[in-house]
């Protein structure tokens, strides 16, 4: 299994799909799962006959993601929610000619990303979407979008459900290398109906209890990852 694949996806499997949105792993055999999303909002009636505006986060790009796209609306904007994960954001931001949003603190993002760029601060444009910055430092630029009408929470890094993030019976994980000093502070203050992460398939039954349980576990599961990791690299 490759660690990451970079070439365009011809095809994509489709994950996390409720009434709001869609989540499309573009290389499903990676080992990275890295996973993308749409959201969906009440939009420009002339913008698409459905009246729907879809909002693209941290996208992979595969072949047929468009007609994917398609059946929720019209793209209105692509996110970008953690500094690193640019990826193709840009080509299919040009592909439906909107920008390319970054959160308001993010430098140096824009100089990767050949699009227009605009910025947003506490709320993605007229979305209704929440952003909440869950780590800034200057090695690591995140920020979670929340969905209060749906109770969907969109934690692109911090949080995941891959083999790699998990401890145990985990259901979701923190991320390894915020396990020592996990980020509760801005995560507990959410009960979430699902919680959909930038890697691996989302948490969609009882998605508050597992959160709050990755949260309180962080610190008392990390020898376990730390061990996954190491049999990982140095298989006997």
């Amino acid at each position: 299994m490759a660690f990451r694949v970079d070439e365009r996806a011809s095809e994509f499997q489709v994950v996390d799909r409720f009434d709001g949105g869609v989540g499309w792993i573009a290389h499903p055999d990676e080992h990275m799962q890295r996973a993308s999303h749409a959201l969906v909002v009440d939009g420009d009636q002339t913008r698409s006959t459905s009246g729907k505006d879809v909002w693209v986060f941290d996208p992979v790009d595969a072949e047929g993601l468009d007609q994917l796209l398609a059946e929720y609306g019209a793209v209105a904007g692509v996110v970008v929610l953690l500094d690193r994960h640019t990826r193709d954001a840009a080509a299919i931001a040009n592909r439906h000619d909107v920008p390319v949003y970054l959160p308001a603190a993010y430098e140096g993002v824009s100089e990767e990303i050949d699009a227009p760029v605009a910025r947003f601060s506490s709320e993605l444009s007229d979305t209704g979407f929440e952003a909440h910055t869950v780590v800034d430092n200057r090695f690591w630029q995140e920020v979670a979008i929340y969905d209060p009408e749906r109770g969907t929470l969109l934690v692109p890094e911090a949080v995941g459900t891959v083999s790699y993030f998990l401890a145990g019976d985990e259901r979701l994980g923190v991320h390894p290398m915020l396990r020592p000093v996990p980020p509760t502070d801005t995560l507990s203050g959410f009960a979430p109906e699902r919680v959909l992460v930038g890697h691996g398939a989302g948490v969609t039954e009882s998605a508050a209890v597992a959160l709050e349980e990755a949260l309180l576990n962080a610190r008392r599961g990390a020898p376990r990852v730390y061990a996954g990791a190491v049999r990982r690299l140095f298989p006997v």
